[in-house]
């Protein structure tokens, strides 16, 4: 197996991961909107009237967008939008540790309880890069799974 074999590979398998991650978190919130509209609330970032609205519709993003990348459908443009939801969850983040907000991030609904912090941005900013190369790299990765 040559160098480019193993990065196709190595791709593949990220590419995986970050589907799951979606997958996972999307169902997880869907079962639990109440839990994930309160964590969305805690953020004081958005309007009390929308953050209904955006717990009913964030969940069902992640669950598609993951599901489609997951069986390699779309994947540059399923890749953009889970890229785009993980800055925009970082931005969230990093605008509540500038509050110093003792919040849960509500990263995968009520499943891990993971506080806002310096871990939940290294794992972010791990994800976004994931999904950058799924972006930048979406046909070697098809043609190399086909073979």
């Amino acid at each position: 197996m040559n160098k480019k074999q193993i990065i196709n590979y190595l791709i593949a398998i990220t590419r995986i991961y970050l589907a799951l991650v979606f997958i996972l978190s999307g169902l997880d919130k869907i079962n639990n909107l109440e839990a994930f509209a309160v964590s969305i609330e805690n953020y004081k970032i958005l309007p009390i009237e929308t953050i209904n609205i955006i717990a009913i519709v964030i969940p069902w993003i992640e669950l598609v967008a993951g599901a489609l990348l997951l069986i390699g459908l779309y994947i540059k443009e399923n890749s953009l939008i889970i890229t785009t939801l993980l800055l925009i969850f970082t931005v969230a983040i990093i605008s509540a540790i500038a509050r110093n907000l003792d919040i849960d991030c509500g990263c995968q609904g009520t499943f891990d309880g993971q506080k806002v912090g310096i871990l939940k941005l290294i794992e972010n900013f791990s994800l976004m890069i994931v999904g950058y190369l799924s972006i930048k790299f979406p046909k070697q990765v098809l043609t190399y799974i086909k073979r």
